[in-house]
């Protein structure tokens, strides 16, 4: 099992989104709704960055898990009320090896959700200068 103080899972979200069929926000963008959501709802187990766009705007609001070491994932079509289910899959990511959450315990968000797998940086150059 990962201790989760020393290798804290981040959560990127995208604070740009906006919900589908927004198009003039009145107020907070749903992404930025999202944001402030898993900011009051979060411990600190993950950490919770903004990040100005994920490149996935047909499916927002868009989220991203990394840590150090582990696959990362890109996951859309959420809500501020989605925040406590991408908690959970949070912690779920952090217990998992290499952050390969088995198929079947994914919650159906993330299951219906996903938008990419990328692997680990390290790995990723570790292999390409072994081949080289």
């Amino acid at each position: 099992m990962v201790d989760r103080s020393t290798e804290p899972t981040t959560i990127h979200v995208c604070v740009n989104c906006r919900a589908a069929g927004e198009t003039a926000p009145q107020g907070a963008r749903a992404g930025a709704a999202l944001m402030a959501e898993l900011a009051l709802e979060a411990d600190a187990s993950v950490a919770i960055v903004p990040v100005e766009c994920l490149s996935v705007c047909k499916r927002p609001c868009t989220i991203a898990f990394s840590a150090p070491g582990k696959w990362a994932y890109v996951y859309g079509d959420f809500s501020a009320a989605s925040a406590a289910e991408i908690l959970a899959a949070a912690a779920l990511y952090a217990d998992a090896p290499e952050g390969l959450i088995p198929w079947a315990q994914r919650p159906v968000a993330l299951k219906k959700g996903v938008v990419a797998r990328i692997p680990p940086f390290a790995t990723s150059f570790a292999k390409a200068e072994q081949q080289a």
